[in-house]
């Protein structure tokens, strides 16, 4: 299996391709939308206002999901921003409308109406879970980075940071008591599963274990985690793949084990041979996300081995290329310890060869996206290629040169 056809999209798949849309006119054709929407030069922004807060959609019974909006909106035109919701919603929706197709919207409802269907038969273990609170969610320290005034936010959140190998980052992030809260949640939530035979999307299909969070009430409070931290790191640490302007996420967590999900195919001499830069995408367990920015976080319990392991990050054309010795990086986990990466970091799990290690983890995305055509700033490869292209550019100067200067000698 190629590597490229290993990135998994997470099956809370109830966002619609938006790229088109950043480009999308409104058809001021009034639908409804009143005079601030009748003007046909309005466009959406390409960047989002990151000052602007938007309106809550909850309430609403939408044929897309609340969320989607409330990220959408940032995208208006100054113009727009303030007007009444009602007329925010229904401009955003002809967009929604016109650049999804029907069959998007068809699988969309359907999934909306599996969520609802949990949520509605589900009773949570520990409703405090469903809402953020950041003094009993996150360790002092990190609650203390992201306190610090706006001038210094930045190089506050910088302090509590570990850069092991570049692009990888490292910090203390949960609290012990919300680690074991959040542990205790899904297996409330899979013995709901288990005894009510309701037949569940794991959180995608190189994982048989584990749950998604965002369909059984969490998505909120995941929002809530991405927009008011995840996002600022990624502004300081990947201001290439989104940046500031991550707008969707897909929230699960995943399990490992004997009996759970293993990474068991890739033995010591499997990964040897990773090291050796064999051709890496023949090994189960090695991929990419469907992500800008990854999220992941060790929620426990007890057990040995589980590593993750980083070969570099690649582009699409660039996946399956070999791994260099300055890009290989093995990662211990430590419960409650978060580690963040593109999503386009090559990376695998080693073996966990005892006990159960469940990890948390947020794939952060930028649907609303400028397609890229270029990747030289964060694809390992094309760096290589870029520079390889320099030196034989210098190479090829240096002999005209040499070429004029025996000719002038003769």
């Amino acid at each position: 299996m190629s590597l490229d056809r290993a990135v998994e999209r997470g099956k809370d798949s109830s966002l619609p391709p938006m790229s088109m849309a950043l480009v999308a006119v409104s058809n001021g054709n009034g639908n409804g939308t009143g005079p601030a929407t009748s003007n046909a030069s309005y466009r959406l922004r390409l960047n989002p206002n990151q000052d602007h807060k938007p309106d809550n959609y909850e309430d609403l019974r939408l044929e897309f999901t609340p969320l989607l909006f409330s990220s959408l909106e940032r995208y208006l035109p100054p113009n727009l921003l303030n007007v009444p919701r009602d007329t925010k919603y229904k401009y955003m929706r002809d967009i929604l409308r016109r650049y999804s197709t029907e069959g998007e919207r068809t699988r969309d409802q359907k999934h909306r109406e599996y969520r609802q269907k949990i949520i509605s038969n589900y009773q949570p273990l520990y409703r405090e879970l469903y809402t953020l609170n950041p003094a009993t969610f996150f360790v002092q320290s990190f609650v203390k980075a992201f306190s610090a005034s706006d001038k210094n936010k930045d190089e506050s959140i910088r302090s509590i940071m570990s850069e092991p190998t570049p692009g990888v980052y490292t910090f203390d992030m949960l609290q012990p008591r919300f680690c074991e809260m959040l542990l205790s949640e899904v297996e409330n939530f899979e013995k709901w599963v288990h005894e009510t035979k309701f037949r569940i999307m794991r959180p995608n299909t190189m994982n048989k274990y584990g749950a998604v969070l965002d369909d059984f009430g969490m998505e909120s409070m995941l929002e809530k985690l991405m927009e008011d931290f995840i996002r600022h790191i990624s502004k300081i640490f990947f201001p290439d793949v989104g940046g500031y302007s991550l707008d969707s996420h897909h929230g699960f967590v995943v399990e490992y084990g004997m009996d759970r999900d293993s990474s068991k195919f890739l033995t010591a001499a499997s990964a040897f041979y990773l090291d050796q830069n064999t051709h890496i995408s023949s090994f189960i367990g090695f991929h990419v996300d469907d992500s800008e920015v990854t999220l992941n976080v060790c929620l426990g319990k007890q057990f040995t081995g589980g590593e993750l392991f980083f070969r570099g990050v690649r582009c699409e054309k660039h996946v399956n290329s070999e791994t260099h010795a300055e890009e290989i990086y093995d990662y211990a986990h430590f419960p409650g310890r978060a580690i963040i990466h593109r999503g386009r970091h090559r990376h695998g799990a080693r073996a966990t060869t005892s006990g159960h290690r469940i990890n948390l983890l947020l794939w952060c995305r930028r649907e609303l996206k400028k397609h890229q055509k270029e990747f030289l700033s964060w694809c390992g490869e094309c760096q290589r290629e870029k520079q390889a292209r320099l030196l034989q550019s210098v190479a090829a100067k240096k002999m005209e040169l040499l070429l004029v200067e025996g000719d002038a000698a003769s």
